[in-house]
């Protein structure tokens, strides 16, 4: 197991004055240790120790950061020294993100909380810093703008370095082995928060992350790829007409959250019109 400190736990050293910290922001892939590209590899080898988010609120219950110290283990010659930071709780609530408005000062606030805990980590230990992102630092993550306010907050002059990884999205149309737009056609990234919109929009072709839940009323006629904790043992993955797959995708994200403790999905859908030529080619 990693050595694991937290922040004011550390040996009492503290960064030189007026130094520039380097953090670099390691994109990991979805999960699969054999899918961390060997940049990644050699930017974990570089750095003095990795801030790692704990969402379990005692240290030791968090599968993600489990999960992180054996990837660690796996890519590294000796014992990585890692920072474990209390992850601030989330304004959840359905009648308190209702809104756009509503869940951007959520989102906001969260930020903001998270931004003075990685602050701290990096006052507490000196060196360069690593942070590891599932999938890649660009798709819906958010060590990025945070990093950027302990950055603007002034304390910790941050060089920030961003190191591209696999994500979600490739490995789901790998495993389904799919293109994932029609020939010369656009694909639309989206939430499942704004899936309705997309489909209210005209989008026809939509890449769906982030989903607490499988809302999918009125798609029946649609088709889905979807994809869960994709690259770790416990991967689901299910194909077909919606109307044909929701309860089998029910169960599989049940599956999936109890053999993990987590579900981290993704899914592809498209809307297949009847008599097109490209629909021999969706279906699985």
């Amino acid at each position: 197991m990693s050595p694991t400190t937290r922040p004011g736990a550390s040996s009492g050293t503290r960064p030189g004055a007026g130094g520039v910290r380097r953090v670099r922001l390691i994109g990991v892939g979805p999960g699969d240790p054999d899918q961390v590209t060997l940049e990644a590899v050699r930017a974990m080898r570089e750095v003095d120790f990795f801030v790692v988010s704990d969402k379990s609120g005692a240290g030791d219950d968090d599968p993600l950061v489990a999960a992180r110290e054996r990837l660690l283990e796996r890519h590294l010659d000796g014992p990585a020294r890692v920072v474990r930071v209390d992850d601030p709780v989330r304004e959840r609530r359905p009648d308190r993100t209702a809104s756009d408005q509503e869940y951007a000062e959520v989102v906001a606030s969260w930020h903001e909380a998270r931004a003075a805990a990685f602050e701290q980590a990096l006052l507490d230990h000196d060196g360069d810093a690593g942070f590891l992102v599932w999938g890649d630092p660009a798709f819906y993550d958010s060590t990025i703008r945070v990093l950027e306010q302990v950055r603007d907050r002034g304390r910790v002059p941050l060089a920030v370095e961003v190191v591209p990884g696999i994500s979600s999205i490739q490995l789901l149309a790998a495993r389904h082995a799919i293109v994932l737009h029609e020939v010369g056609q656009p694909m639309h990234v989206t939430t499942g928060r704004r899936l309705a919109e997309a489909v209210e929009s005209g989008q026809d072709n939509v890449v769906v992350m982030l989903n607490r839940s499988m809302e999918l009323a009125g798609l029946d006629d649609w088709w889905i790829w979807w994809g869960a904790d994709l690259g770790t043992p416990h991967e689901e993955l299910v194909a077909g007409r919606v109307g044909d797959v929701r309860d089998e995708i029910d169960a599989a994200r049940q599956r999936a959250r109890a053999a993990a403790g987590w579900v981290m999905d993704v899914f592809l859908l498209r809307r297949v019109s009847t008599g097109s030529t490209d629909d021999r080619e969706v279906a699985p």
